[in-house]
């Protein structure tokens, strides 16, 4: 396999900027695969407009995220992680964006979040894209067992300027005690929850208590993988319009979607 380096213009020039990125970040093992990005809209069903692109990692041809992280090691862990925060900023000034971008990351290869953020807060400053458009979402599948571990690094990066938000609520390791600890602006419901809830009583009973204590926590809340009418009406009759999934639009490899491609239900 051919030994892959981010181009200097993307990451060496930013490890060698003012206060450098994290060492252990930099020493660790280099990548020696690529990997791209293809973005699935985050919409805001009130106003009909795109609120935030989610930065979903694929391969150089648009293989599945699987692909890609199948290749990530320990060893390699940090370098990733550093590489697709770079990457998905310097992607997402390409393309365009004008809207948040979301941007998954990895808790467990963050060394010290006051340092490992650097390298993140120097392409921003390089491509032009301003902080508050950055969304930190811990990313899906990513268990972390120390939860005010993973406060304090959430906690570093609304600091610096950067939503945060916790996918997959309701799932277990993202659950309710995190938020005795740390208060995310964003919360993503767990898919699991989401499917099927307009027939589910259950999944019903859940998520209203769950919306009941993120309004007293002023956190906002997106309904994730939303792909039929009901469970989009379910949502909306309870006040949540940030919504994503397949009913709006799928992921679009190296592409971003326009509020005049998204299929928004019709009006009831």
């Amino acid at each position: 396999m051919i030994k892959i380096e981010p181009a200097p213009s993307d990451f060496a020039q930013l490890d060698a900027a003012p206060g450098g990125a994290c060492p252990g970040c930099a020493d660790a093992e280099k990548l020696v695969f690529q990997f791209d990005y293809a973005y699935q809209p985050i919409v805001d069903v009130a106003t009909r407009s795109v609120w935030a692109h989610e930065a979903l990692v694929r391969g150089p041809t648009g293989q599945g995220a699987g692909w890609v992280l199948d290749q990530v090691t320990q060893d390699n862990r940090y370098r990733f992680d550093q590489a697709c925060r770079v990457k998905a900023i310097k992607t997402a000034a390409q393309l365009g964006m004008q809207d948040r971008l979301s941007i998954n990351f990895m808790p467990n290869a963050v060394y010290k979040p006051e340092v490992c953020i650097r390298t993140t807060l120097e392409a921003a400053r390089v491509h032009g894209f301003p902080t508050d458009r950055i969304v930190f979402e811990v990313t899906e599948g990513e268990r972390v067992e120390d939860g005010p571990w993973l406060a304090s690094i959430l906690r570093e990066y609304q600091r610096c300027g950067f939503l945060t938000a916790i996918d997959d609520f309701g799932a277990g390791y993202a659950g309710l005690t995190l938020l005795a600890d740390f208060r995310p602006d964003l919360i993503k419901l767990d898919m699991a929850l989401v499917r099927g809830i307009d027939t589910s009583t259950a999944r019903q009973a859940i998520s209203r208590g769950m919306l009941a204590i993120c309004r007293d926590l002023g956190i906002t809340v997106i309904a994730e993988g939303v792909e039929t009418r009901a469970e989009h009406d379910f949502f909306r009759d309870q006040g949540v319009t940030l919504m994503q999934g397949y009913l709006f639009g799928r992921p679009q490899f190296r592409a971003l979607a326009q509020p005049g491609t998204i299929a928004w239900p019709a009006a009831a």
